[in-house]
């Protein structure tokens, strides 16, 4: 008897059985839809995006006139089990698949407790800051006596966040904190004249991991770069933006569709923000050289003009790495300076490229990009090489038997 013969008089047993079998059938072709559609999505580069906050429209006030905000942040637990040997880098792979590549502001809410991300490349920060404090000085940290306050508002937010949430690294003491790693006391206060022993932004940024920026608004509703401490900005020079305003630094460095497609979005976004919110956003880059403080293979840091062409092109895969960043936003409640903190993660290509879908994944990330993205990244130096890798990897992946389908489930954006 064959099967369909058997069926049929299976089915003959009764409507009950019919219904059975019927809802199975359609319950398997409906998995398999469901399956086909969620790859579908990944390949069309529609896999599930994180929404982008609403902020609330703020009261009508006058630009550049900020009313401090009774409003404080909260104080967070601690780190789970930090530890400075221990606690590894969190893995963020910010990339989705093509065949399109979004250019948006990519915002998220962020919470309280995750605004400073530390782990154990703290050491190693810490001592390329300590080495670029000495050779730059101002040229790297640097505050507007417009932004001093805000500057000085930072710090005390650290004072009352790092200790809190990472107890084992920072103790608060009566003037500030203590670097219990290290040994490093921090004096927030000053001398009489409340004058500190060096920049503010510079004392902030020997205490993270991240580089920080202040914009302050002013009168004519514009948001401008008037303190800053960009010690591992990989590509940028904060003597080249400082006192810019928002459209400026963004124009001046040739952001891909910044007049198009984020101008108008992020200048409300600045205006709006109020103290209680805080946001996230992650992107991410290539550098071929293994420098984390500056990317040589653009340029001297101190040439009057950087860019790709001078990058030597198809370098081989090991001189390939992975640079994303990790930015937050928020507003300081009392002097309405906006904070962003931007903490680079930084990883050579051979290692993150191990990890499951990571390669096959990113090499349609990379061919998704624009001609004016791919110039802005310097693609045309290291794709060739790059993509040749990670289309290996990702064969030898398949190879092993990786199930496509189950990406979602295993690892969502922004990791």
């Amino acid at each position: 008897m064959g099967f369909y013969d058997a069926l049929t008089s299976r089915l003959s047993e009764g409507p009950s059985l019919i219904h059975f079998v019927l809802t199975l059938v359609g319950f398997l072709i409906w998995t398999k839809l469901f399956q086909l559609w969620r790859l579908r999505r990944r390949q069309d580069g529609l896999s599930p995006r994180a929404s982008t906050p609403t902020l609330e429209k703020s009261p009508e006030r006058q630009w550049g006139h900020w009313v401090p905000s009774s409003f404080r942040f909260p104080t967070p637990e601690p780190y789970p089990d930090w530890s400075i040997e221990t606690t590894k880098p969190l893995p963020y792979r910010p990339f989705r698949y093509g065949p399109v590549y979004h250019v948006t502001m990519g915002l998220r809410k962020a919470q309280y407790e995750d605004w400073i991300e530390l782990d154990n490349q703290f050491p190693k920060y810490h001592a390329e800051k300590q080495k670029r404090i000495a050779l730059r000085g101002d040229k790297s940290c640097k505050t507007h006596p417009e932004a001093y306050p805000a500057a000085m508002e930072l710090l005390q937010e650290f004072r009352e966040y790092l200790p809190a949430r990472y107890p084992s690294l920072y103790q608060k003491t009566e003037k500030g904190v203590k670097n219990l790693w290290s040994g490093e006391d921090f004096d927030f206060e000053g001398d009489e004249q409340g004058r500190l022993v060096e920049d503010p932004m510079q004392m902030a940024a020997r205490l993270v991991q991240d580089d920080l920026a202040i914009m302050i608004e002013r009168e004519d509703g514009n948001y401008y770069l008037l303190a800053g401490a960009t010690l591992l900005p990989g590509f940028w020079r904060l003597e080249d933006k400082f006192g810019m305003g928002l459209s400026e630094i963004h124009t001046s460095g040739d952001v891909p569709q910044y007049k198009e497609k984020l101008e108008k979005g992020m200048m409300n976004f600045f205006r709006r923000v109020k103290p209680q919110e805080m946001v996230a956003r992650n992107n991410y880059f290539f550098q071929v050289d293994d420098q984390l403080g500056w990317s040589w293979s653009i340029g001297l840091e101190d040439a009057p003009n950087v860019s790709w062409a001078t990058a030597e092109k198809n370098r081989a895969i090991q001189h390939h790495y992975f640079r994303s960043e990790r930015q937050t936003l928020r507003r300081l409640p009392n002097s309405g300076g906006v904070v962003f903190t931007i903490r680079t993660y930084f990883h050579p290509v051979a290692e993150i490229a191990e990890e499951d879908y990571v390669p096959g994944r990113l090499a349609s990330a990379v061919r998704s990009w624009g001609d004016d993205v791919s110039r802005y990244k310097g693609k045309d130096k290291y794709q060739d090489v790059l993509l040749e890798y990670l289309d290996q990897k990702h064969q030898e992946q398949l190879d092993r038997g990786l199930d496509l389908s189950r990406e979602d489930e295993v690892r969502a954006y922004p990791y």
